[in-house]
């Protein structure tokens, strides 16, 4: 079979007018970035205003394996085998990081023949918004120390400053260091550090801001630091709201593509799915609903990450009713969660992908707790055996699910069909009861404890000595009232990765709370999650070029 890009370049788009056109886009609210790429102006959703909005479909997973998912190959083909049965259908995702790009990971534009093209542009610069993100959040950091050197009005605390600096790639080296070095006109020494620009608490606030208003009432609350005093000190504060909003004016608006398939794609923002909602905008998000039947988008990692974050914090925030959820599954994955090693997930094994499947029972147990009716989708691999497919099919039963079989990476839209019919069924027969897990008004340590009990199944939760000065900090500063968004690893239902299927009577420890008072929610950090990655023994940068025909080379 070709590779990705292969397959992307092969594929046959059509100018993105036509793309607009088809969705019933005006032509003055379309800002082109060449023949294939545009920004959608956020106009589109004050003139449909009165348009009901379509049907919300989440597409999550188990919990990520080497072994693979594909959740966003199943996003983007359920899209295009939605279209294929005559249902007018949006897919909308996160836009690719650089870090993970260049690192081990590769892109986010799906695979095989269920794509988002221009791929090569989608993964590498797009349009910009990252880049966006990456200046305004630095600009931040330079005034807020070069408001320390003129003088420090704000009498803000140099030993309490929160707000590092970011870069879009994954670099290690930068997650310590010492800035201010040189002589007095250098600024003052202190210890910082960079973060990856997806962790940037601005790429969270573009992703739930619901208009360029909102989004310079959020960038205004951002805490940046805290006074001598112990108050916050935010972004508003050192005035510096107007001048990121004006670097964030084109990064606002979503971005159209199409798929492979010429099927329309809303392609914005991407934030981390560990520090953050892991969500596409919310600005994306609501303009879809009114221009197609059915919008198909996804959040980042597992369900115990991405889905429970949509749920209660883009969902809730954005008001937004989602409509059906659909959970991606492999047979590969399953077997390596019920011991397999990788070298041998190609054979046949029903007794380990039966102690696997505990991981997948309980995705679904924790999607109904939100009122939202599923389906199974099997990113089908030709390994799969139908012995496999049938033990899966039978378990899930049991859980009052059905499994349907996708093979959306050899046959684009054609092999979705099933699924498309399946997912259009629960949407016009299973209303959704959706409600969010926990009432905003509890206290920081029971919403940490719900999703740690309830969705992780930990037995108790822990929190540290330092977590726990936080919360009584955080709490008298007026952020208890806040959603939870939880810092965790994406491999394990517990802080520990190694611990794979349905881990149960382990304590979750929580080591460190902080706000993102402008995004609206606590951070709350387990393990070693670190807001910074770097790049493995061998990137997947070694094996990228470019020819001199323009002919890109292993980028995936």
């Amino acid at each position: 079979m070709k590779t990705d890009v292969q397959i992307a370049q092969e594929a046959k788009m059509v100018p993105i007018t036509e793309i607009a056109d088809y969705l019933g886009i005006a032509e003055h609210e379309l800002e082109s970035y060449g023949r294939y790429k545009a920004k959608v102006s956020l106009d589109v959703l004050e003139r449909l205003e009165e348009r009901p909005d379509g049907k919300l479909i989440l597409v999550t997973a188990i919990n990520p394996t080497p072994a693979g998912e594909g959740k966003t190959t199943v996003n983007v083909g359920l899209s295009m085998g939605l279209n294929r049965i005559g249902k007018k259908t949006v897919t909308a995702l996160r836009e690719p990081s650089l870090g993970p790009v260049f690192g081990i990971k590769g892109g986010a534009a799906g695979g095989g023949y269920a794509q988002v093209v221009p791929m090569e542009d989608i993964n590498l610069h797009f349009t910009g918004d990252f880049h966006a993100i990456t200046s305004a959040h630095n600009l931040l950091a330079a005034m807020l120390d070069n408001h320390i050197h003129q003088g420090n009005k704000l009498q803000i605390d140099p030993k309490r400053i929160v707000w590092k600096r970011v870069l879009d790639t994954n670099d290690r080296a930068l997650r310590n260091v010492i800035i201010g070095l040189g002589g007095r006109m250098d600024g003052f020494v202190r210890q910082s550090g960079f973060d990856i620009t997806v962790a940037s608490e601005i790429m969270a606030i573009l992703c739930l801001a619901t208009s360029l208003s909102d989004l310079k009432m959020r960038l205004s609350r951002m805490v940046i630091a805290y006074d001598q005093a112990g108050q916050a000190v935010t972004a508003g504060d050192l005035e510096a709201t107007g001048a990121m909003a004006l670097l964030l004016k084109d990064a606002i608006m979503p971005n159209l593509v199409q798929t492979v398939e010429n099927t329309p794609a809303f392609i914005h923002g991407g934030p981390f799915a560990n520090i953050a909602h892991g969500c596409n905008s919310v600005m994306a998000t609501k303009i879809s609903l009114k221009l197609a039947d059915y919008v198909v988008t996804e959040a980042g990692f597992g369900a115990d990450l991405g889905a429970e974050k949509f749920f209660n914090i883009k969902c809730r925030d954005a008001e937004l009713k989602p409509d059906a959820a659909v959970i991606v599954a492999t047979i590969r994955a399953l077997k390596m969660n019920g011991g397999v090693a990788k070298s041998d997930l190609g054979n046949e094994n029903l007794s380990a992908l039966e102690a696997g499947i505990v991981n997948l029972e309980r995705h679904i147990e924790n999607i109904h707790k939100f009122g939202v009716p599923s389906v199974v989708a099997i990113n089908k691999f030709p390994t799969d055996t139908e012995a496999e497919i049938a033990l899966l099919k039978e378990k899930c039963a049991a859980k009052g699910v059905e499994v349907v079989v996708a093979e959306v990476f050899t046959k684009g839209g054609e092999g979705a069909i099933k699924l498309a019919n399946k997912v259009v069924e629960i949407c016009e027969t299973t209303p959704s009861n959706y409600a969010p897990l926990y009432e905003m008004d509890g206290s920081i340590e029971e919403k940490i404890t719900k999703i740690a009990t309830e969705i992780y199944r930990a037995e108790r939760v822990e929190f540290t000595s330092a977590a726990q000065k936080q919360i009584s900090q955080l709490s008298s500063l007026g952020f208890e009232n806040l959603a939870i968004c939880m810092a965790k690893t994406q491999y394990s239902f517990s802080d520990n990765p190694t611990l794979l299927g349905a881990p149960t009577g382990f304590t979750l420890t929580v080591r460190e709370v902080k706000v993102s008072a402008g995004a609206g929610f606590i951070v709350a950090l387990t393990g070693d999650i670190m807001t910074m990655p770097g790049l493995p023994k061998v990137p997947a940068a070694n094996g990228m070029d470019i020819t001199e025909t323009g002919e890109i080379i292993g980028l995936s």
